[in-house]
């Protein structure tokens, strides 16, 4: 009996029919369906398939408010409480905060640094170093002010920029490009937020303040890495990004920290606790919000959103620094800044995006393979069945705590030479390549779909994980 066949006859036993045609599987359970796009060479797991239809079902007792679509990208597998890799659709009324957790706009940025690979190698010994010192010994100074989290919160992220004081990390930074720079952040207008939601730390009556998280990369599978532009796929959207083959790119992986952790655990338990006396929790563990708490919930859940792509911000100017002792000079732009934990207001729906990234018609993404894999830039194609998204990376094969005690020799896994520099042993075996699918069929599969059109693909150079 296949492995297909196994998993079928296991979730009939649960009440869920399955059935797979032309690289999709269609899930039912009590006439609640999704669907999963993901090719016959990739397993589909039987955890991530529960958790995918409990989403699905998810509706608060006395309201009209419900899911309307869910899906899944190939990168799909089990979460902690909702799948990575989903995508669900609710009415305008409904948000469910567990969908996407506590690590709210966890999200990508990529930027050319203006150097090719042979000129950026010969000081990679020093371009280690100064990397090393800023993204993981703590070597930084980011002030900020009350009045310009204040700003970031209540008007945005260009009102931040013109907060922040000339003193630290921000006499040196480039205030003209930062500011051009939000063009190439996607998303932002579809965010509001209120800084009443904020920790009350950020407006203390202090001069400067100096969060503890601001311009930290996070554990996990968050990552600043240095990658080498290695294959041009479409030569007219590469051109409009200024990428050439050898090109060095930086490419950034983190969200909101603790302030993410923060509105989200508040929001979910509040979820919880608003759940009507007279109904039985759901077995899920999942709790929807409506009406005027679900709108709430937008303005809390913005407060984490903007202060990720702050991180982002900080992050890319701690890079630049570093780039700037280095080489004596820095010419990087930003060419993209996209999330794929969030929920954004589209097409007359929340659209929850859990490990999923946007894929609007047009409009460019990422999709990182593991750090011994290719990392590829695409283009969106706005499938409206897949609900105009796509996956955000390769998605974990084997789970963290599994890693821990494998691969004595881990150098030897991952499809191409990779170099990972942390301060803990134990992030080279829990995100080891070997813990990832492989990118390849991960991208061909939703080429084929229509989902995505690759741009470039790039592969790992030096790879920094806290």
């Amino acid at each position: 009996m296949s492995t297909f066949k196994r998993l079928q006859k296991r979730l009939s036993r649960q009440g869920i029919e399955t059935h797979y045609e032309n690289n999709v599987y269609r899930l039912n359970r009590n006439q609640v369906t999704a669907e999963v796009l993901l090719p016959e060479s990739l397993p589909l797991e039987e955890k991530a398939v529960q958790q995918l239809l409990d989403l699905a079902s998810v509706h608060v007792p006395g309201s009209a408010a419900k899911v309307c679509k869910a899906r899944a990208t190939p990168d799909f597998h089990p979460g902690t409480t909702a799948p990575v890799g989903s995508i669900v659709a609710t009415t305008e009324d409904l948000v469910i905060p567990a969908a996407i957790g506590t690590d709210i706009n966890c999200g990508m940025r990529l930027l050319k640094t203006g150097l090719n690979y042979e000129e950026a190698s010969t000081e990679k010994a020093e371009l280690i170093r100064q990397l090393k010192n800023k993204l993981l010994l703590d070597q930084r100074d980011v002030p900020v002010t009350p009045a310009s989290f204040h700003a970031l919160f209540d008007d945005g992220l260009e009102a931040w920029l013109q907060e922040l004081p000339c003193r630290g990390i921000w006499q040196q930074a480039d205030f003209k490009r930062m500011s051009g720079e939000l063009n190439a952040v996607l998303s932002t207008q579809a965010v509001k937020a209120h800084s009443r939601y904020a920790p009350d730390a950020f407006f203390e009556k202090r001069e400067i303040i100096r969060p503890a998280s601001l311009g930290t990369v996070g554990s996990g599978n968050h990552f600043v890495e240095l990658q080498i532009v290695d294959t041009i796929l479409d030569r007219h959207a590469a051109y409009a990004a200024g990428l050439r083959e050898g090109d060095v790119l930086m490419m950034i992986h983190t969200g909101s920290r603790d302030v993410g952790f923060y509105v989200g655990k508040r929001w979910a338990d509040k979820a919880k606790m608003l759940w009507p006396a007279t109904e039985k929790y759901p077995a899920s563990g999942l709790f929807g919000l409506t009406a005027e708490h679900a709108q709430e919930y937008f303005l809390a859940m913005g407060v984490a959103a903007r202060y990720a792509w702050a991180n982002r911000i900080v992050l890319t100017e701690l890079v630049r620094s570093a780039w700037q002792q280095v080489f004596t000079q820095d010419k990087s732009q930003l060419i993209v800044d996209l999330s794929h934990n969030i929920i954004f207001p589209e097409q007359g729906m929340n659209l929850h995006r859990k490990g999923a990234t946007p894929a609007r018609a047009g409009e460019l993404a990422l999709i990182p393979g593991s750090m011994g894999d290719y990392s590829y830039l695409v283009l969106g194609k706005g499938h409206p069945d897949w609900l105009w998204s796509c996956s955000h990376g390769a998605g974990r094969s084997v789970r963290r705590q599994e890693m821990r005690g494998k691969l004595p020799n881990i150098q030897q896994h991952g499809h191409l030479p990779w170099q990972c520099i942390t301060l803990k042993s134990e992030r080279l075996r829990e995100e080891a390549p070997a813990a990832y699918k492989p990118i390849t069929p991960v991208i061909e599969i939703q080429e084929q779909a229509g989902l995505i059109q690759s741009v470039a693909r790039v592969r790992p150079w030096i790879t920094f994980k806290a």
